[in-house]
């Protein structure tokens, strides 16, 4: 495994999340264990639309499955899963917008991936088993860490140091042969202050839809020492996941003929008819995550935090290129030995230029990222400020594994290969004022500015070069007005703005998003 090259430049302020508030002298204070994420999260006096859910509200539907389809009971959230049995590659889609466009934290820390600005939940099975709270934020809502979150952003808190020590295990069965088996611990609190607890998870699925097996694998590991005025947490955290690719969907007569089908790894004869499909038409990917924590209480009026990860990802989705179905189907180059970078055979008068093969296409990245924040409460003023640097590098290759024919090419040839870099630096500032017992303002000022590069060659292969810079001031402000105890009045204006991906670029030459958000609501 690569060694943590944790070289950060660390920004001066960064993101911490408003908490369970009590009173005490006259001073509202926050919790230790929320004090890293309190300036992502809204509040009751925050013009936002959100939703808070804790982990016993998710417990009697917590079978195995992902957490977009866990959350799918929510207002304007509609999830998708490949396989059909909510296990495997689920996506999440909230007030119309994509995957890429919903902004994921956990713990403060950007989830979603740099490049594609997708979050692929499948590398973290089990993951609600080891989070505390979520918060849905519905709209731009507040600044938060990461890619823009234009339909929503979903923050993660993972589980807070238990008191007591236990052990638990949790078994599910159900359709399509899905099988979860999960085991958590925790030593409780030892000499008042250290805690040791942890999660092992293993999941299988044959899916749905034909062959849209899953053999997943998860682990959650936590030391945790807290005092009164601190609480310092590492964490380890990651998943293997195998699946059988079943992304590829079908036309509208074979879903009334039957739906279940998968097209995904068909072979071919030489007239058309499909004789069987490639057995490891898969995904194969590891994601590992380590968190440093650190959450201080200076006075009863400054609260501090720091955050520090590091995360690797490795692996590849393996295919089959049948040589009939590439020609007279999709009438793709997959099967070209121009696209393969090899050299056309020949035969005396023949000359051989395609070929059946089998191709990885491979995805290894480092993302670091330090976070760096402060909060102010005292009386009818909170104040916020956060920050946040982070640096990806994302390696591009494919491999060839097999050829019908090929020549003289030796095992794993590469035809592709490029990096991609990505650098962001993320400054906000909000504050919320309460101007009497009816009326609070709101406001927040996000600067953030992104470089990214890419250099190399894409599959084709053909040069694919990026060098783009972007910066974005995104503000935000609003009112809120109590009408009684329990209801309130609340308007906002919050502006976003996003850099395009990297399907964008390959795609052409892509400006930024923007969007304006007005929000007008009672609660």
């Amino acid at each position: 495994m690569k060694s943590l090259r944790l070289s950060f430049i660390v920004a001066l302020l960064s993101g911490v999340l408003y908490g369970q508030q009590q009173t005490k002298d006259s001073v509202t204070t926050v919790s230790l264990e929320e004090v890293k994420v309190v300036g992502l999260r809204a509040n009751q006096d925050t013009p936002v639309t959100f939703t808070n859910i804790t982990k016993k509200e998710l417990e009697r539907r917590n079978l195995g499955q992902d957490i977009p389809i866990l959350l799918n009971y929510l207002p304007s959230v509609v999830t998708t899963s490949d396989a059909g049995a909510g296990v495997g590659y689920t996506g999440i889609r909230v007030r119309g917008s994509d995957a890429s466009r919903v902004n994921i934290t956990i713990n403060g820390i950007p989830y979603n991936d740099s490049e594609s600005q997708g979050t692929f939940w499948v590398n973290l099975p089990d993951f609600a088993s080891s989070v505390e709270t979520f918060q849905l934020q519905r709209g731009v809502g507040t600044s938060t860490n990461g890619s823009g979150a234009f339909g929503a952003s979903l923050n993660l808190i993972t589980d807070v140091v238990s008191d007591v020590a236990y052990a638990e295990t949790a078994n599910s069965m159900g359709s399509f042969n899905t099988f979860k088996n999960t085991l958590k611990f925790s030593t409780g609190r030892l000499g008042d202050h250290l805690e040791i607890s942890g999660r092992f998870s293993k999941i299988n699925s044959d899916g749905y839809v034909d062959r849209a097996r899953a053999n997943l694998s998860s682990y959650f590991l936590q030391a945790s020492y807290k005092d009164d005025n601190t609480l310092i947490k590492a964490i380890a955290f990651g998943g293997h996941e195998i699946t059988y690719q079943s992304w590829y969907g079908v036309d509208a007569i074979t879903l009334v003929n039957n739906r279940t089908y998968n097209p995904a790894g068909e072979i071919y004869d030489d007239v058309g008819n499909v004789t069987g499909f490639y057995d490891n038409q898969v995904d194969d990917y590891t994601q590992d995550h380590y968190q440093f924590h650190w959450n201080q209480r200076l006075n009863p009026f400054w609260n501090f935090s720091l955050g520090l990860n590091y995360t690797y990802g490795r692996g590849f989705y393996e295919e089959y290129n049948d040589l009939w179905y590439t020609q007279n189907i999709t009438f793709g180059d997959e099967v070209a030995f121009s696209y393969l970078g090899l050299t056309p055979l020949n035969y005396g008068t023949t000359t051989i230029e395609t070929t059946e093969n089998v191709t990885r296409k491979w995805l290894d990245n480092d993302y670091y990222v330090a976070t760096l924040g402060a909060q102010y409460t005292k009386n009818d003023t909170k104040l916020y400020f956060g920050g946040m640097y982070s640096k990806y590098i994302g390696d591009h290759f494919g491999a060839l594994i097999w050829a019908q024919q090929a020549g003289n090419v030796l095992p794993n040839h590469r035809f592709y290969e490029n990096q991609g870099i990505k650098t962001e630096t993320n400054f906000y500032a909000k504050g919320t004022q309460r101007l009497n017992n009816q009326l609070s303002i709101y406001v927040d000022l996000q600067l953030r500015t992104i470089d990214y590069t890419v250099a190399g060659e894409v599959k084709g292969p053909e040069t694919f070069s990026v060098e783009d810079q972007f910066t974005f001031f995104n503000p935000k402000a609003g009112l809120t007005y109590r009408i009684a105890d329990q209801q309130q009045l609340y308007f906002s204006y919050a502006k976003a703005q996003r850099e395009p991906n990297r399907t964008d670029y390959e795609n052409g030459s892509p400006r930024p998003e923007v969007l304006n958000d007005f929000e007008l609501g009672w609660r």
